[in-house]
């Protein structure tokens, strides 16, 4: 099927109700925001039991027939994060729809850069701002009232099962995701699994997220000397291991900022691009900066490898002494190219590293980290469905687009369920600022957004 061929013949009805009830699923993200879930050991992690036993209540209500708050343990024995799972059984011969989104957040960071107070859902013009008022608390509540409305609508014609899984730790690593996917493996099967937590085109273009960058993130250390030394005394023959350390990753990206590791993978040019003052006023990047690498946009972002040092060991500034380092380490992330294992990911670093030795140091890469990168049939039934009901409850022709991000738990759902099609869909937008400060929601968009799933589960019925 391609989206053409999809009726939507309970449009009316359903866009009218969720109209009607919008204010009021509006407020429900407003409670969510006021629970500040952080899933993290150094925060209050009964905030986010909290969150979870909001989430279970606004489950009943919406109508599903069971709802639980479960967790699982995993590695070394700890307990995972609380996830909400609730049900309506499909009737004989129907798909069933999973739906997944998080309701653990971020931390709020520094309070000095909010223009309101984080866990205090603020409307401001066409923007509600708070910490998870986009990522992905209204994810949740797009869920939860999309099926509200097809069940008001449809009453015992609606035929479709629907598994409602939200997650308690997706900002922490998910750590215990593939433990409870496997523990709950056929009470999450599914059809169709739809994943609301991505991005829009932009405000007011919906768009389906088709591909994932995976990621390999990797520690590399340098060791120069048996141990530390006078920098006046010894400096001069011996460089200290940060130099050396800083040398090596300087070979990472040629001249031009492309990424210069060989066995690192690119894949086919995406079909939208990203124009350059978007993505100059979308990312804040100094007009006087010069955009790394080569190819449009969208290629470098989606479709090429990206490499970032996203921590080092070494002193501070503030408690600097002429010394000369004997070690140096940082850790680098790397973006993957849609097709690229991540294995092979940690095999070139390793390589890249020991071939560009040429000061004879002990340099040791050790892989830390690894996501799968992910790409759809954007062919698919599901595809095109999605792509229908966006196009219906938008009123604009939607786009396929990759993320430069990943979502390392997409492999896993891929790999449990091999004939489930993935649906990535968006709650956020350029404007966002997920993980950043002033966190928003584009509340028009939002709206659409629960019409669109709503006409999914309607059509299928």
């Amino acid at each position: 099927m391609t989206m053409h061929d999809f009726k939507f013949e309970h449009k009316d009805q359903l866009a009218n109700l969720i109209e009607e009830q919008f204010d009021a699923e509006l407020a429900k993200l407003v409670e969510l925001v006021a629970i500040p879930s952080v899933a993290w050991e150094s925060f209050d992690i009964s905030k986010v039991t909290d969150s979870a036993q909001k989430v279970r209540e606004l489950a009943v209500d919406a109508g599903f027939e069971s709802a639980e708050i479960l967790s699982v343990e995993y590695a070394g024995g700890k307990m995972g994060m609380p996830a909400v799972v609730a049900r309506k059984e499909a009737s004989l011969g129907y798909p069933t729809f999973l739906l997944y989104a998080h309701h653990d957040v971020q931390p709020a960071g520094d309070l000095t850069l909010w223009k309101t107070d984080p866990f205090t859902a603020t409307q401001l013009g066409d923007r509600l701002y708070g910490r998870g008022a986009a990522d992905d608390k209204a994810g949740v509540i797009a869920h939860l009232a999309a099926f509200s409305a097809v069940r008001k609508v449809l009453g015992d014609s609606f035929k479709v099962g629907v598994t409602l899984f939200i997650e308690g730790e997706e900002e922490a690593g998910s750590p215990s995701f593939d433990d409870f996917l496997s523990h709950y493996k056929q009470k999450l099967a599914a059809d169709y699994i739809v994943v609301a937590d991505s991005a829009n085109w932009r405000t007011g273009v919906p768009a389906l997220t088709t591909s994932l960058r995976g990621v390999a993130s990797g520690d590399i250390s340098v060791r120069v000397s048996d141990h530390s030394v006078h920098s006046g005394m010894f400096g001069g023959p011996l460089l200290d291991a940060h130099t050396v350390l800083m040398k090596l990753i300087s070979t990472l990206h040629d001249d031009k900022g492309k990424v210069a590791v060989e066995g690192l993978l690119s894949s086919p040019q995406p079909e939208v691009d990203y124009d350059e003052g978007d993505f100059r006023a979308d990312s804040g990047i100094l007009d006087s900066m010069v955009l790394a690498g080569e190819g449009s946009i969208s290629s470098r972002l989606w479709a090429q490898p990206a490499i970032s040092v996203i921590g080092m060991d070494i002193t501070s500034v503030a408690e600097s002494s002429n010394t000369i380092a004997a070690t140096s380490k940082a850790r680098i992330s790397v973006r993957l190219a849609p097709g690229q294992n991540p294995d092979d990911a940690h095999r070139a670093l390793a390589r890249h590293f020991e071939a560009r030795n040429g000061l004879g140091a002990e340099v040791i890469y050790q892989a830390e980290d690894s996501g799968q990168p992910y790409s759809a049939d954007t062919a698919g039934e599901g595809a095109q469905l999605a792509l229908a009901a966006f196009s219906e409850a938008w009123g604009v022709e939607p786009v396929t687009t990759g993320m430069g991000g990943s979502i390392p738990f997409i492999a896993t759902l891929t790999s449990l369920y091999p004939d489930a099609q993935i649906l990535i869909t968006g709650i956020e937008d350029p404007d966002t600022r997920a993980h950043s400060a002033n966190e928003s929601l584009y509340i028009p968009d939002f709206k659409k957004a629960i019409l669109a799933e709503a006409l999914m589960l309607a059509e299928k019925s």
